[in-house]
């Protein structure tokens, strides 16, 4: 879909002529409407087309609405609608309607459904996926983060999708386990599709828009408002078939999706927490009321394996090299007599460079001799195939990811799965613009 859909409908100028499309977009953008009223009024005429050419007494004679609502609709410009489209064709946002053949059926069928899906990425077929929400507390313990990048890394590996809000805490750190493992992964906007809230998430936005896709109710330009947050809830519980709480006090929001969840027909599952600790009293509530207790992504999966068959795999969780173990052993380099000795696989080394720059705050162990540099080939041959193969294709310095992309021929999850890596091992800086230079020194 994506620009392909939009520019179905614009003229050799790229002004956007009056389409279908256009009533779609001026329904959705419309201030004033819940999203159960623009479904309602969507059910009453048929398509958003017949509604806007409908006079006061028309739509009132169909369907009983509040007196801001009204106005509302009555507001028969179509310029905002106009520059709504083109901003999707500048930036490559595709516009999903809910008649169209891609959008989720399992999202479809909740009370309120949105009546388009703005969507930056490739969205994949979520009905065919064990999708699992994975929400939580922005205010986060370093146990949640941790926690929400176990499920979400593990989840992932045992091919599950995961759904996250992308706020900051549990959500992000969700996202961030997810393409460590180098999946895809869902973020459901409380935003403009153009927007990024928070601002610092703007690198995970890029990243995850990579991977997966981005999706909001909320057109190019939208206004962030409170209500936001709680609309796009039941986004994630409505994509999902089920949703993981991780870490949430009393009043989170993440308990206002777990309700909407259960209200939706979905699963729902916790993680415990210390029962005197306030930012779980309403996880360890969940549990108490039912909720399934979870402490790893194959207890979420498990139940769902019969209605994905040969796609979740418990023989893949027995593979999983746990979150917290990757990260506790990432932080050392082994430089003991013993493992200078080991077997060196042979490595490809790219054009140019000999030697690799070691990470000054790295911890050191047996006081082992201090070298600002040391052997290419010592460092390389405790990395995997894939991140061989993508140090070998960085001969330029500042590369662009997609180049990196292009020139290794791996998976675009794959490469930012595998980037991480390489920079928490200290192989490479990533610098702006999604751009990456290899730690090296030429001899």
């Amino acid at each position: 879909m994506g620009n392909a859909q939009i520019d179905a409908y614009t003229d050799k100028k790229g002004a956007i002529i009056l389409s279908v499309l256009k009533f779609w977009v001026w329904l959705s953008s419309l201030a004033g409407l819940k999203p159960k009223t623009r479904y309602e009024l969507l059910n009453a005429f048929g398509d958003p087309e017949a509604l806007y050419f409908a006079d006061e007494k028309q739509i009132l004679g169909r369907l009983a609405i509040s007196e801001p609502e009204r106005t509302s609709l009555m507001d028969k410009s179509l310029d905002k609608a106009n520059e709504i489209l083109e901003k999707c064709r500048e930036n490559g946002t595709a516009v999903i309607t809910l008649q169209d053949a891609v959008y989720p059926q399992r999202l479809k069928n909740i009370y309120d459904p949105p009546v388009v899906l703005y969507v930056k990425g490739r969205l994949p077929a979520i009905d065919e996926q064990a999708a699992i929400g994975v929400v939580g507390t922005r205010k986060a313990t370093s146990y949640g983060i941790k926690m929400a990048q176990k499920l979400g890394f593990e989840i992932t590996k045992c091919g599950g999708l995961v759904v996250t809000g992308l706020a900051e805490g549990i959500d992000s750190a969700a996202a961030e386990g997810a393409l460590r493992a180098g999946g895809s992964c869902i973020g459901v906007l409380g935003c403009a599709i153009d927007d990024v809230y928070p601002k610092t998430n703007s690198g995970l936005y890029d990243d995850v828009a990579m991977a997966g896709a981005l999706v909001s109710e909320y057109p190019p330009g939208a206004a962030l408002t409170r209500k936001n947050f709680p609309e796009r809830n039941r986004i994630i519980s409505g994509l999902s078939i089920g949703v993981a709480v991780v870490e949430a006090p009393f009043g989170s929001g993440a308990l206002i999706t777990s309700s909407l969840a259960l209200e939706q027909g979905r699963e729902v599952f916790a993680v415990p927490g210390n029962a005197d600790a306030p930012n779980w009293f309403g996880s360890n509530e969940l549990i108490r009321n039912g909720a399934q207790l979870v402490t790893k992504g194959w207890d979420v999966l498990e139940g769902f394996e019969r209605l994905f068959p040969g796609k979740l795999s418990k023989s893949g969780a027995g593979r999983i090299q746990s979150f917290q173990y990757r990260q506790e052993n990432e932080k050392t380099v082994p430089t003991t007599e013993k493992s200078e000795k080991k077997t060196l696989l042979p490595v490809e080394t790219g054009q140019g460079f000999a030697k690799l720059k070691v990470r000054t705050d790295r911890k050191r162990i047996d006081n082992a001799e201090k070298r600002e540099y040391i052997d290419l080939q010592e460092q390389l041959s405790g990395l995997t195939e894939n991140q061989l193969k993508i140090i070998s294709v960085m001969e330029k310095k500042s590369m662009h990811v997609d180049d990196i992309i292009d020139l290794s021929g791996l998976a675009a999850p794959a490469v930012l799965s595998e980037l991480t890596i390489l920079q928490i091992k200290g192989f490479v800086t990533q610098e702006s613009g999604k751009r990456f230079t290899l730690n090296i020194k030429k001899p």
